[in-house]
């Protein structure tokens, strides 16, 4: 029975001395490994080594306005334009992993937005920016932006005919577009104007990016500067109110893309507080008595009223 319980002993004895010596080996083991599993610092390594695997990305980047970085000393960025986007590029050079290296395809938009304005946040075109309407439903800049195509793909060659700007527009606000295919439109499907005449899609203190013409007046005044005035006799909405508030801007089925098909509607909106006298009864006339507003002839308010953004003879804006 002694002799039996030789090899179970010797092999219980084998096993404490092996466990013993592995707890020995498990400090110096784990400071090998975190030695290892340190990350290795990121360097810039220049556009020619990124050029050595993304050949036509570099040929194509060539032909892009932001190519100009390699030479531009000011910038900080000669020779390293592509890592001025994507980083120090040592540690994906060698790998040729995608996680060592920042692309745009998988940032965020707040992000992406820091990485573009850190050279374009001082442009006028970006004041507002943070409260622009495409900041805040995280539009990046690379949603209307490339960097990497060239010719008619690229952004840059697009964007120079209004055309190319209405496309890239139209394929996210396609109720937009839709509106501009009514009868009465600005010239936006034709060609002759562009979104960007009337907003600023880059950012805008002003409600739906709008801009501004002549310092704090609306940008529709830019081409409409005979409705701006000043007049001796205004009227009140042309200062007080938006375009919008009798003109659907995009399109219209009605003429001169008012808001209401029939012009009376449309000015008892603010009118209708004057009435006729009690033996007239007729909504909307005044003394005399004669806007009686039940006779067709006198249910288009302009016939007579013809100056209506404003006047300087006639305080009744007549003609």
């Amino acid at each position: 029975m002694r002799f039996r319980l030789l090899p179970l002993t010797a092999a219980l004895a084998l096993a404490a001395w092996t466990a013993g010596a592995r707890q020995e080996q498990k400090p110096q083991e784990k400071a090998a490994e975190t030695k290892s599993a340190a990350p290795a610092k990121k360097e810039y390594v220049g556009s020619e080594t990124c050029a050595g695997c993304h050949d036509e990305i570099s040929t194509n980047f060539k032909k892009n306005p932001h190519s100009s970085l390699e030479t531009n000393k000011k910038r900080g960025w000669e020779t390293k334009a592509c890592e001025a986007c994507h980083g120090p590029g040592s540690v994906h050079a060698e790998t040729n992993l995608a996680d060592d290296i920042r692309s745009p395809k998988n940032m965020k938009a707040a992000a992406i937005d820091e990485m573009c304005l850190s050279c374009h946040k001082n442009q006028a075109t970006h004041v507002g920016r943070l409260q622009s309407s495409h900041a805040r439903n995280s539009v990046a800049c690379t949603s209307c932006h490339n960097m990497h195509k060239q010719g008619a793909e690229s952004t840059f060659e697009q964007y120079r005919k209004a055309s190319g700007i209405n496309k890239a527009c139209a394929s996210c606000h396609m109720d937009v577009w839709a509106a501009f295919q009514k009868p009465h439109h600005h010239k936006l499907p034709e060609g002759a104007m562009s979104c960007t005449g009337c907003h600023n899609p880059h950012a805008s203190f002003l409600g739906r990016n709008m801009r501004l013409t002549g310092g704090h007046e609306p940008g529709c005044f830019a081409c409409h500067s005979d409705k701006r005035g000043p007049f001796v006799f205004e009227h009140a909405p042309v200062k007080n109110e938006p375009c919008s508030i009798c003109h659907e801007p995009h399109g219209s089925v009605n003429p001169r893309m008012l808001t209401r098909a029939q012009v009376s509607n449309l000015c008892l909106e603010c009118h209708s507080n004057i009435q006729s006298p009690p033996a007239a009864a007729a909504v909307g006339g005044v003394p005399p008595a004669i806007h009686d507003l039940r006779l067709p002839r006198w249910q288009n308010c302009t016939i007579c009223h013809q100056k209506v953004h404003g006047s300087n003879v006639n305080k009744a804006m007549v003609r």
